[in-house]
């Protein structure tokens, strides 16, 4: 049955990844991909619940779409991702249009559970946790129809049970991937053109795969994780670049340090999540580490290999935070020197031990303490990039630069380096000739956040680029 479809996604590049094979399983069924609402037979609303803002975010979409399901009751309407897990059957209690629910593990499912709406079926929810099978969706991209950047998950779910993160919840607990698929699917990425993969997890440097070698440490934190990126470069040379994300710091360990510096294939910079920088709020946020032991691990990253950036995500305002708290999250984040970082107010999430805590700092308190961690890593990333001025990069060209204004051919794309700065990139002539290639820049300028620089050397021929394309395979059981 052909139908048209518009999957909208919210949130993570785990949320991106599920859009991803939504998108291939919904083709595979006989689906064709529309840019706006109205064209659509079925909307899919791909969902994110860490924060309450991401939340907030879903109910204005889906109230925007009620006048078009009433103008057009044909029309299916599905909420997916980690709303959908989180809400469930209530989902649809609440919201009269809303056709079909659908959790992050039932991806697999959605053609089947969309052909039963199209045909006039009740109101339905799927969100049921594949433990006992977990099953992965891959990705068989076509020759040339590959992203310049491939996501690749390693596993689903999480363990750590912080105390402030629904994770757990709408994810499920740790299942991994075998370390043999992975490199699979890397491999048939590389095969159809992409230059970089990015491996994700909830926390991906937990991976765990009784075929490879077991982790060679006493460290009780050590997995397995640096087999596998040992293994992806060993088994697929032709790989340009290996990022990863996102890591615990309980797992960064030596193994992991060593493999940074042994493999020029890994990215010289790692995204490494703190929260905060006072061993109390730590305590309280169960993070299962101090902030000794977060520094060293962190310093031990960073000194892996020359030039290596660190960036960080950072909770202000959980509950007990004081002005004392906060000053040390500062200090920790002028220590550790962190060019970047994802930056939050706390947000209360359903079903998390943190609920027993209150909320006890002020929304005015959040967003000053907020604006200073800003104003302080703004800085340390401008000081970044300005030592960079003059200098040449290695850029992966992913797409036009967000600076075009469309209103002609593009005469600039951006990219990024392997130490993850966002650089736009001028050539002479059609600038989209570069996106999937890696370039030699010349760095002529930087801006707050992003350097500005001009290709060098030899520029591979103009010609288009083929349309992005992400058949699947069928879904693995481990």
């Amino acid at each position: 049955m052909a139908f048209r479809f518009l999957v909208q996604t919210f949130g993570c590049q785990m949320n991106v990844h599920d859009s991803d094979r939504m998108d291939g399983v919904l083709r595979a069924a006989g689906g064709t991909p529309v840019p706006t609402a109205e064209e659509a037979d079925l909307i899919v609303l791909n969902t994110c619940s860490v924060r309450e803002k991401a939340e907030q975010k879903l109910r204005s979409e889906v109230g925007k779409l009620a006048p078009l399901k009433r103008a057009r009751p044909e029309l299916v309407l599905a909420v997916a991702g980690c709303v959908a897990q989180q809400e469930g059957e209530k989902l649809l209690e609440r919201v009269r249009h809303l056709d079909l629910v659908i959790g992050p593990d039932n991806i697999a499912e959605l053609p089947a559970l969309v052909m039963e709406q199209l045909a006039g079926g009740p109101p339905t929810a799927r969100t049921v946790f594949d433990v006992a099978a977990p099953r992965f969706l891959t990705a068989a991209p076509a020759p040339g129809r590959a992203p310049p950047v491939a996501l690749v998950t390693t596993m689903k779910g999480c363990d750590e049970r912080c105390s402030f993160c629904i994770v757990p919840t709408t994810r499920g607990p740790e299942r991994y991937r075998s370390a043999r698929d992975v490199v699979d699917e890397v491999r048939r990425f590389v095969d159809a053109g992409s230059r970089e993969v990015l491996l994700l997890g909830q926390t991906v440097d937990s991976f765990r795969d009784p075929a490879l070698p077991p982790p060679g440490s006493d460290d009780p934190d050590e997995t397995q994780f640096p087999h596998l990126l040992r293994a992806i470069a060993r088994d697929v040379p032709a790989l340009a670049r290996l990022r990863y994300t996102s890591p615990h710091p309980r797992h960064a360990t030596a193994s992991l340090a060593q493999a940074h510096a042994d493999l020029d294939v890994l990215a010289r910079h790692v995204h490494l999540p703190v929260q905060s920088g006072s061993d109390r709020v730590l305590r309280r946020m169960i993070r299962r580490y101090t902030r000794a032991e977060y520094v060293a691990r962190a310093r031990r990253l960073a000194a892996a290999r020359p030039g290596m950036t660190l960036s960080t995500d950072v909770i202000v305002g959980f509950p007990g935070e004081t002005d004392d708290d906060f000053e040390q999250t500062l200090s920790l984040v002028r220590e550790v020197g962190f060019v970047a970082l994802f930056g939050f107010k706390y947000s209360p999430r359903p079903s998390t031990p943190a609920l027993r805590l209150g909320d006890d700092v002020s929304d005015p308190q959040k967003s000053e303490r907020l604006a200073r961690l800003f104003e302080v890593v703004d800085a340390q990333g401008a000081a970044h990039l300005a030592t960079l001025v003059g200098t040449r990069q290695r850029v992966l060209v992913e797409g036009a630069s967000k600076s075009e204004k469309g209103d002609g051919p593009a005469t600039r794309v951006q990219g990024r380096t392997d130490r993850n700065e966002i650089v736009h990139v001028e050539a002479e002539g059609a600038a989209e000739a570069l996106v999937g290639h890696l370039v030699d820049v010349e760095i002529v300028r930087a801006h707050r956040h992003s350097l500005l620089g001009r290709a060098t050397g030899p520029l591979p021929p103009a010609g288009p680029r083929a349309r992005r394309s992400l058949p699947l395979v069928a879904p693995s059981a481990e």
